[in-house]
């Protein structure tokens, strides 16, 4: 047991590092390439923040444990909202006036009603994840346009100059940490959930998905204390959408992936209501107070609760 727990804590301590440099180094790599930073700020760096949950999602689908996967994406999903922004609306209230975060939530609605969809009509395979993936190019396609048109801005991106050499580096460290963190924290999992009779779904749900949204928490935290707390709202609603076209649109095509029973009858559909509870903040522009934010909390701990008992 504790050989298991120390793998854990590994695994997430390598994703976090892995996802860090992974993030540096392409980021730096694009712009060094010449592409626009706001280009940039919704595909290289949207896909590089949500790495962990890829590589985690996709070395469960390999090693035979779809419930990890899906649980991972799906409570992943669930943390952002009560437990991300939750925890971000404490240190300051979360207000965001930007009107393309009213187009990015209702793509992550309808993104969510697929992923639903397609689950009852599981279990996933590679024709979901083209299904998925064929959201995702469209939903980028939107908003480059919208975003080159001037009605909306991709996230701020710290232009810096890097040689070559750091940016190889970089690279190299996040391609490495990531596959090893991922086998490591999937591996601990499992083993203490055969050990305490707790289902795979339930630890994906929780220890999984909390340990891969670390980056996101930490990024909309620093955003709260820099007096920025209107990121962490966009942040929430990227990474749900690219949680679920992204990474279960890759993670299908090493399927056939089996959906728990669990999930098709209350954890999807707490996604979605988690992510449909964030609209009228979005839509009507009402701040997330410090109480709301307890109460998403309160949320939270009551589900994690739930699961485990």
């Amino acid at each position: 047991m504790i050989v298991d727990i120390l793998l854990i804590l590994a695994g997430l301590g390598l994703l976090v590092l892995g996802g860090d440099f992974l993030v540096r180094g392409a980021v730096a790599l694009a712009l060094r390439l010449g592409i626009a930073p706001v280009i940039v700020g919704l595909t290289v760096l949207a896909f590089g923040t949500s790495a962990p949950e890829l590589i985690v999602s996709v070395a469960a689908a390999i090693g035979g444990q779809p419930a990890i996967a899906l649980g991972n994406v799906v409570g992943s999903n669930i943390a952002n909202v009560l437990l991300i922004l939750g925890a971000t609306a404490l240190i300051a209230p979360v207000l965001s006036h930007d009107d393309e975060l009213k187009v990015s939530w209702r793509y992550a609605v309808a993104a969510s009603v697929l992923l639903i969809a397609l689950c009852f009509a599981g279990p996933l395979i590679w024709w979901h994840g083209v299904v998925l993936l064929a959201g995702l190019a469209a939903t980028l396609t939107m908003q480059i346009r919208s975003a080159k048109a001037g009605k909306g801005e991709g996230p701020e991106l710290e232009v810096q100059k890097s040689s070559a050499g750091k940016i190889a580096i970089w690279l190299a460290i996040g391609m490495i940490a990531l596959p090893i963190g991922a086998r490591l924290l999937v591996d601990g999992a499992s083993d203490i959930a055969r050990a305490f009779g707790i289902s795979e779904a339930v630890i994906g749900l929780t220890l999984v998905a909390i340990g891969t949204s670390l980056p996101e928490l930490a990024a909309s935290a620093t955003s709260a204390l820099r007096g920025r707390a209107d990121m962490a709202m966009g942040n929430v609603i990227g990474s749900n959408l690219f949680n679920i076209l992204s990474i279960m649109g890759i993670t299908a095509f090493f399927g056939p992936l089996e959906v728990p029973e669990q999930m098709l009858r209350f954890d999807l559909w707490f996604m979605l209501a988690c992510t449909l509870l964030v609209g009228p903040f979005i839509l009507r522009h009402i701040p997330v107070s410090r109480l709301a934010g307890g109460a998403l909390l309160a949320i939270y701990a009551l589900y994690t609760l739930w699961l485990l008992v």
